[in-house]
């Protein structure tokens, strides 16, 4: 009985469940009918209509007789309907368990494009939907997948080709060794260096595998050690700094190092893009959220990029890849350092005159 399939198992189930309650019923009758047939004789020859004591013994075997053959023919035709009926429903309840089988081995296959089919059954068509979503969500985790192997590639590619053109060219004695040209291959090495460290990084973040120690956190003094890091690297012709933030702003409730992160990036960004100018930083209450702003007046992000900013290696092939010099994973991580501290982040951009990258953490 354990090898037979659930079509099987299904038909088996509503005949015994017809033949247990046909046999039932048979015997109940057949325990109580007679006995009844002749009480009712005897309560008819008590009020004197006619008297059957002969013939009792007759009648009783006749009603017996036929009662037996009803009984056989009510046997047979209650089988062989709820027989039909079995199979018909098994097979209807099967269809769908096939289909889905189907779809299953294709999906394993490698087409992850199949979907389940709707099914008349609630409980079917909700595991159908259930699987369907999780189809969709490996779809495209193996998109991000081959994406993160394309983009990867791409930037792996420039800095390991510069690499082993100079180092081809020095084994042949093309070129000689200068104090620059090994300066150039230790930024390429650091370059590769950095790329890995932020992959690494981002791929914890997206995890959760990231330790987020949320305490409260004077967002003040983070901001002015911030602005007076990059105010002292900025040459004269270079763009300008201002930071505005009130007196009163509250302390937020956020992690010290995640957040100097995020401000490491955005306003890296912002000087890395905006050649000359003003980049305003801004801090602001609203309800229990601080928002802090970095508004530059750089080269701008055109509107059908702006979806895409925060994805991996969005600069890859880009109008700004021209002006960075980062791996293009930056923002991915920001984004992500900001949720796991119950913020969110958001830009906007005019392309040719900046962009404003703002994020809100919650207040302490």
């Amino acid at each position: 009985m354990s090898k037979l399939s659930l079509g099987t198992r299904l038909f088996f189930s509503h005949l015994l469940v017809m033949i247990v309650g046909l046999s039932c019923f048979a015997i109940a009758a057949k325990v109580s009918s007679p006995r009844m047939f002749v009480l009712r004789l005897e309560q008819l020859e008590e009020r004197g209509l006619f008297t059957v004591r002969s013939a009792r013994t007759y009648l009783v075997e006749g009603f017996n007789n036929a009662w037996n053959i009803g009984a056989l023919w009510s046997l047979v035709v209650g089988i062989t309907a709820a027989g039909g009926i079995s199979y018909v429903a098994s097979k209807r309840i099967m269809k769908p368990l096939k289909q889905m089988k189907r779809t299953v081995q294709k999906f394993s296959a490698g087409d992850l494009g199949e979907r389940m089919p709707e099914s008349e059954i609630p409980e079917l068509n909700q595991l159908g939907v259930s699987f369907n979503s999780m189809a969709s969500s490996l779809g495209n985790v193996e998109k991000r997948r081959r994406d993160l192997i394309g983009d990867l590639t791409h930037e792996l590619r420039t800095p390991l080709t510069v690499m082993r053109g100079y180092l081809e060219e020095l084994a042949d004695g093309s070129i000689k060794g200068t104090p620059e040209l090994y300066l150039r291959l230790v930024r390429e090495t650091r370059r590769l260096e950095r790329l890995i460290s932020d992959l690494q990084e981002l791929s914890q973040a997206e995890a959760g595998y990231l330790s987020i120690n949320r305490q409260p956190l004077d967002l003040i003094a983070l901001l002015k050690s911030q602005t007076a890091k990059f105010q002292d690297q900025l040459l004269d012709e270079g763009p300008k700094i201002k930071l505005i933030t009130p007196k009163d702003l509250p302390y937020a409730l956020a992690d010290l190092d995640r957040t100097e992160q995020i401000l490491l990036n955005l306003i890296g960004n912002a000087v890395r893009y905006t050649k000359k100018g003003l980049i305003t930083i801004t801090a602001t209450k609203n309800n229990n959220q601080i928002w802090i702003a970095v508004e530059d007046t750089g080269v701008g992000i055109a509107p059908e990029d702006l979806p895409y900013i925060f994805e991996r290696f969005w600069r890859a092939d880009r109008s700004r890849s021209s002006y960075s010099g980062g791996t293009g994973i930056g923002l991915a991580i920001v984004g992500r350092l900001v949720e796991l501290q119950g913020g969110r982040i958001e830009v906007t951009s005019t392309l040719g005159k900046g962009s404003i990258f703002r994020f809100c953490l919650p207040t302490a």
